[in-house]
C-alpha cells in the first residue's frame, strides 16, 4: 500500500471564493452530463469504472483551466513588520517582551547570526496566525522503524483521549500488535478515541476495519466523502498526519498509518510497478510540550467542520509544563486561507537565508517562485541542497521535477537523488536554526488544494539532528552533476517536457 496522490486521478482544486464564478457554468454542465450517465452506468456494470474515470477526467479538464498558483510577492510586501521581538507563549501563557527577546537572542546566537531569524519571523508571525510556543522537546523519527513504536507507545500511555487524523488509515502492526486491537483496548479502559481519515486516501482500507472500530466505541469521521459528480469534493483532501495523546504529546510528519511502513524503510511496498521490494524513506517528529495544544486545535477545527459527533473536550487542553528548550510553531494550511500560510513561510525562509537551505522533497513540483527563490539563494552564496527521489509512485511528478534540474544546477543548487528507495519525507532546515517537518510537499497541490500541517522549530538542537539525517541520506544518494545531466537522452527530455503540461494536476 502506498500513499495515493489524489492528483493522479483528478485536477486541481479551485479556491472557493476566487474562482466560483468562473467555473459555475462548466460545473453545472458537467454535473448534468454526469446525472445523465448514471442510468447507463447502473445498467452496464462492466463499463462503470471506465465511465466514472471519464467523468473525473472531464472534471479535471474543466477545473485545471481556471486554477493558478497565486503570486505572493505583493502579499509579502503588504505584511506589516513586527515592532519589537515576536511574542512567545510558554506553558502558562504569553511571555514578556524581555523573555521573548532573550529566547530569540539565544536561538540567533546558536545560528551565529540572528539576521535571518529576525527578518523571517517578522513575516511568519503575521502569516501563520499561530504563536511561537516555548518549552517543547522534539525527537525526529526515521521511517516506520522509529515512528510506529513511538505511536503505539503514545497510545498505550494515554489516560484520557487519543485523537488521530491521517490521510491513509489502515490496520497497521507494530511488534505483532494490531492498531485496531490497541485502540479498542484503550477504549475499553475508558480512554476516548477519535479518528479523522481522508475518504479518498483511505478508500482502499477494508470496511471491516472501520466497522470493528465503530463497534468498539471509537468515533470515526471521513473527511469530505468523495462524490464522483462533484469535482471539488474530489480535490479537497485532508493530507495531514497527526497523533495527539492526552493533549501533551503529538506526532506529526509524512508517515501515514499505512502498512507501507510496518517494517521501516526496509519494508516492502506495492507502490512501484514491477519493483515489489522497493523501500520507503520518511520522517516524523514527536513533540512533547505546550505547543501540542495547537495540533489539538487543528484537529477540533476539522472535526467540527466535518460535523463529527460532539466530543467531551474538558481535558483536551491541559496545562503542560515545559519539557525542553525548543520553540515551535504549528502551521495548519487549508485552501480556505486567503494567503497560503505554509507557502509564504517557506518562501520567506528561503529569501532570508544567509548560509544554508537543505530541503528533502518527496514530490518536487516547484512553483515558479519557489524555483526562482532557490536559484537566487544559490547565486548569492547560500549552500542550497535538494534531496529528491530517483524512483516515485508518481512518475509524472518525478519527470516534472527533473525538468527543473538544468536551471537549478546552473545557478549552483546541489541536487541529490536517493537510490533504491522511494523518498516520502517533507523536511527543510535553514541556516542551522529554522527547521520544518510536516505533511506539505514541495509541490503545487500542497500550496493550493490540500489541508496540511507542518511544525516549524526554532533552535539548533532540532536543526542539527535534521542536518545529520540529511547528511546520512545524501551519503547514500547520487549527486547530479550538470555535465552528465546535459547528456541525458532525448526521450527523457521529451518525457520531462510532456509531463510539465500536467504539473498543476500533480
Amino acid at each position: 500500500m502506498r500513499e495515493r496522490r489524489a492528483s493522479s486521478v483528478m485536477g486541481t482544486r479551485l479556491r472557493p471564493t476566487s474562482w466560483a464564478g468562473h467555473h459555475r457554468f462548466a460545473c453545472d454542465c458537467l454535473l448534468g452530463v454526469g446525472r445523465a450517465l448514471i442510468p447507463i452506468i447502473r445498467k452496464a456494470p462492466r463499463w462503470r469504472h471506465c465511465l466514472r474515470a471519464t467523468i473525473v477526467s472531464a472534471a479535471c479538464a474543466i477545473i485545471v483551466a481556471c486554477a493558478t498558483v497565486p503570486k505572493v510577492d505583493q502579499n509579502l510586501d503588504e505584511i506589516p513588520r513586527l515592532e519589537g521581538p515576536a511574542q512567545i507563549r510558554g506553558a502558562l501563557g504569553p511571555l514578556t517582551a524581555r523573555q521573548s527577546k532573550a529566547i530569540l537572542d539565544r536561538i540567533g546566537a546558536e545560528a551565529g547570526d540572528a539576521g535571518m531569524l529576525k527578518r523571517h519571523i517578522a513575516i511568519e508571525e503575521a502569516v501563520a496566525e499561530s504563536p511561537l510556543v516555548a518549552g517543547n522537546q522534539t525527537r525526529l523519527l526515521a521511517d516506520g522503524e522509529d515512528t510506529f513504536p513511538a505511536m503505539f507507545k503514545a497510545i498505550k500511555n494515554a489516560k484520557d483521549h487519543i485523537n488521530l487524523e491521517y490521510y491513509i488509515l489502515e490496520d497497521v502492526e507494530n511488534d505483532g500488535e494490531r492498531l485496531s486491537d490497541l485502540l479498542i483496548a484503550k477504549r475499553q479502559e475508558g480512554v476516548a478515541v477519535n479518528i479523522i481519515y481522508d475518504s479518498f486516501g483511505s478508500d482502499s482500507t477494508k470496511m471491516d476495519f472501520f466497522k470493528r472500530l465503530k463497534d468498539g466505541g471509537i468515533n470515526l469521521v471521513a473527511f469530505n466523502p468523495v462524490n464522483p459528480l462533484d469535482p471539488q469534493s474530489l480535490n479537497n483532501r485532508d493530507h495531514r498526519k497527526i497523533l495527539v495523546a492526552d493533549g501533551a504529546t503529538a506526532i506529526v510528519g509524512g508517515i501515514n498509518l499505512s502498512t507501507t511502513y510496518q517494517s521501516s524503510s526496509l519494508g516492502k511496498s506495492a507502490g512501484i510497478k514491477g519493483k515489489p521490494d522497493v523501500r520507503w524513506r520518511d520522517t516524523d517528529m514527536e513533540i512533547d510540550g505546550p505547543v501540542v495544544a495547537q495540533f489539538q486545535t487543528l484537529f477540533l477545527d476539522h472535526w467540527n467542520g466535518q460535523k463529527g459527533p460532539p466530543l467531551d473536550t474538558k481535558n483536551f487542553f491541559p496545562t503542560v509544563p515545559p519539557k525542553g528548550n525548543e520553540v515551535v510553531r504549528v502551521i495548519g494550511s487549508t485552501p480556505e486561507h486567503g494567503i497560503p500560510r505554509y507557502y509564504v513561510t517557506v518562501l520567506s525562509a528561503i529569501r532570508n537565508a544567509e548560509k544554508s537551505i537543505w530541503v528533502t522533497a518527496a514530490y518536487f513540483v516547484p512553483t515558479d517562485q519557489e524555483e526562482e527563490d532557490l536559484m537566487a539563494a544559490a547565486r548569492r552564496g547560500v549552500d542550497v541542497r535538494l534531496l529528491l527521489p530517483s524512483e516515485s509512485d508518481s512518475e509524472r511528478a518525478l519527470a516534472v521535477g527533473r525538468s527543473h534540474y538544468s536551471d537549478l544546477l546552473e545557478a549552483g543548487v546541489k541536487i541529490y537523488e536517493t537510490q533504491n528507495l522511494v523518498l516520502h519525507s517533507k523536511t527543510a532546515v535553514v541556516d542551522g536554526v529554522w527547521s520544518v517537518v510536516g505533511s506539505s510537499n514541495f509541490d503545487r497541490r500542497s500550496v493550493l488544494f490540500n489541508d496540511e500541517v507542518d511544525a516549524v522549530v526554532l533552535g539548533a538542537a532540532t536543526a542539527q539532528e535534521l542536518q545529520a539525517m540529511f547528511d546520512n541520506d545524501t551519503k547514500r544518494a547520487k549527486q547530479i552533476d550538470l555535465a552528465s545531466w546535459r547528456r541525458r537522452s532525448i526521450l527523457q527530455r521529451i518525457n520531462e517536457a510532456y509531463s510539465t503540461i500536467w504539473q498543476d494536476w500533480l
